[in-house]
Formats: structure tokens, sequence, C-alpha cells
């Protein structure tokens, strides 16, 4: 009897791996666009932004309309509104949730320990915040500047034929409400910086609605000279600048207002950035 032995069968062959595949900005800001879009509690805080954002303008917008008409004197926080001022009385609201939501995107990965999954894809770190910053940021004004024009259109339309009344073609108009999209959108990536310098979620959202309304109520406590040196300065104030018309003595306008808060943002990232290169996430 003969014995047959088999031949050995070749080790199995590996395919090379695909090339091109190399982490770059415009891949990372992809894969942020998709995390973002891919949660329900985004579609639900960016709803409820463009929401409070319309609501109260048009609230407030009705409520004057009612003044007008009831024979009785005009209320006093009333005085001097326009279909500008009344539009827009949703903005500080509309902040919140927009800023939250910024916080969020960044706190909410150290919460769940998603971004430990995040940085082994992306190692060199910085390109993720980049990428949250500017994807977030894109999406706050596209989302505030959408609701700007669409509450001062509703606005318009309500106080058509009032002493108040406005519409798009009077100056500074347009640009203005532009400028309330650049305002939330800049608080949205503060928002990201925040959740990624502090790494909780309660901490940023106290430290974004701290800066952004409490510090300017408690400026009240200060000596006048301090008060009207350092309120224009502060963030909400700041901001407020950009998109108002009128401009009165002591307030910023509108070009240096955008450049303090382009700084304060900038601060943050900064903050940001050196915390996530040199922490353990």
């Amino acid at each position: 009897m003969t014995t047959t032995i088999a031949a050995p069968r070749p080790a199995p062959t590996r395919s090379p791996l695909p090339t091109g595949l190399k982490v770059t900005g415009r891949r990372v800001a992809r894969a942020e666009w998709a995390k973002l879009w891919s949660l329900r509690s985004s579609w639900i805080t960016l709803g409820v932004g463009l929401l409070l954002l319309l609501a109260f303008g048009t609230i407030a917008a009705l409520q004057f309309r009612s003044s007008l008409t009831s024979g009785r004197p005009m209320d006093a926080d009333f005085a001097g509104a326009t279909t500008h001022t009344l539009a827009l009385f949703g903005v500080p609201f509309a902040l919140i949730a927009l800023g939250v939501l910024g916080v969020l995107t960044t706190s909410g990965e150290y919460t769940t320990g998603m971004i430990r999954s995040t940085l082994a894809a992306v190692p060199r770190r910085l390109p993720v915040l980049w990428a949250k910053a500017s994807v977030y940021g894109a999406v706050a004004f596209a989302v505030g500047a959408a609701g700007a024009f669409i509450a001062f259109g509703v606005a318009g339309a309500i106080l058509s034929g009032t002493p108040s009344a406005m519409t798009f073609s009077d100056d500074g108009v347009v640009a203005s409400l532009f400028g309330v999209g650049v305002y939330l959108g800049l608080v949205g990536v503060i928002g990201v910086a925040l959740g990624a310098l502090l790494r909780s979620s309660a901490g940023g959202i106290s430290a974004l609605v701290g800066g952004f309304l409490l510090v300017p109520g408690l400026m009240s406590l200060l000596p006048r000279s301090w008060r009207t040196e350092i309120t224009p300065y502060l963030p909400s104030n700041a901001g407020e600048s950009i998109y108002t018309l009128t401009h009165g003595t002591g307030s910023l306008s509108a070009g240096a207002g955008l450049l303090v808060l382009l700084g304060w943002t900038v601060l943050a990232l900064a903050g940001a950035a050196y915390r996530l290169k040199r922490s353990d996430a």
C-alpha cells in the first residue's frame, strides 16, 4: 500500500490595504457632519432654537400691534421698538439652545467614551476640534440666519402700516439679519470649545450660560466707570452689536463687535486645543 501525502497549500496572501485613505481635514469634517445628524437630539435642539427665534419674535410683534390698537399707554419696554428689534427678540433664547448643543457635540463624546475611538482614528487630535467647530458653527449660522430672516418677514407682515414697520430694503437690515447668523454661529463654536475644554456637559453649559447671560447682569454691581469700560467687550454685548442697527454711545460698532467676539472664540478654542493635546481622553 502506498501513502499519498498532500502537497501543502500555499499561504493565503493578503490583499494590500487600499491607498488614498489618509486622514484629511475633509474626511474628518465629513465624519463629524455624519455624527451630528445621526443624533435625534441634534435635530430636536436645532428645531427648538429655530422655534424660539420665530416664536418670541412673533409674540413680541403681536403684542406691540395690540398695544397700538388698544388705546392704552404704550408699555415702556416697547418704547422706540421697530420691526427689527421686535423680530429679533428671541435671539437670546435661541442662543441658549444652539450654544448648549455646541457644548454637547464635544462633551457628549467624553461622557460616552466615544472620544477614544474618535482620537484613535485621528491621532493628531486637533483636526477633530477644528472639524467639530467648523461643522457645527456653519450649522448654527445657517439656523440663526434662516430664523432671523423668517422672523423679520413675519414681524414685518404683522406691523405693516404701523409707524414701526420696516422692510428688507431698509438700510442695514439684510446685513443685520446675516449678523444674527454670524453671532449664533460663533456662539455655537464657543460651545464646542467649552465642551472640549471642560469635558463636562454641566460645566460647559454653565460656563456658556454664565458668560452670555449672567455676567452681563452682574455688571450693575461694578462702579459706573468700570461698567462703562468693560460691558461693551463682554461676549454677549459684543455679539449684539454685530446685528444692531443703531449703536448707542459706549457700544461697539458692528465691525468692532465682530472682532471682539472672534477674539473670545479664538481664546476658547485655544484653551480647548491646549487641553486636547496635553491631556488624555
